[in-house]
């Protein structure tokens, strides 16, 4: 019998190995959902083990802190009196949304592109949380370089940097595909 364009997909082993490649083992839903629990926990860690201001030396010039970031990341615009909380709370949710779609319509796109835009949204999703629960977001390392101190970051903040670096990367060294 002819199979009409109604059909069951073919879930042989060629297909499913293809589809873990397309993936990368795991879907992408899977990866968000790991790197937010792990930036939610903590914060959630550091917000019942620090005071707000405590510093704990990891590292020479590396420290444990506890911040409130009213702010983007890194603490931009964190004393602008409020408003900025909404701003990037909506921000989140459109860049967030975009790249859902982005992901679910292009699973054969290259892998740093993927992994970029998974990072992205893991750390803009963690961030989220913190602002729409908390009103700020937790950050928990500091970083000195000498003397100078660099803005308190997460883990959120993390996966937001290397993931822009990914996209980045991608487009400066696009993959070649033969034509099909």
């Amino acid at each position: 019998m002819p199979e009409s364009s109604g059909s069951l997909p073919n879930n042989s082993p060629a297909d499913s190995s293809a589809a873990a490649a397309r993936g990368g083992g795991l879907h992408w839903g899977l990866w968000v959902l790991l790197l937010v629990v792990a930036d939610q926990a903590l914060k959630q860690w550091v917000a019942v083990t620090l005071e707000l201001g405590e510093r704990v030396r990891l590292l020479p010039g590396i420290y444990l802190t506890r911040a409130h970031n009213t702010g983007a990341a890194f603490s931009l615009l964190h004393d602008s009196g409020g408003w900025q909380r909404w701003l990037f709370v909506l921000l989140a949710i459109g860049v967030s949304g975009a790249i859902v779609w982005w992901l679910r319509t292009r699973p054969d796109a290259p892998f740093l592109l993927r992994a970029g835009l998974i990072l992205i949204l893991a750390g803009a999703l963690g961030n989220l949380i913190d602002r729409i629960g908390w009103g700020y977001v937790i950050d928990f390392v500091l970083v000195y370089f000498g003397t100078w101190p660099f803005p308190a970051f997460n883990l959120a903040d993390s996966a937001i940097t290397v993931g822009a670096v990914l996209v980045v990367l991608d487009g400066l060294f696009p993959v070649q595909r033969p034509l099909r």
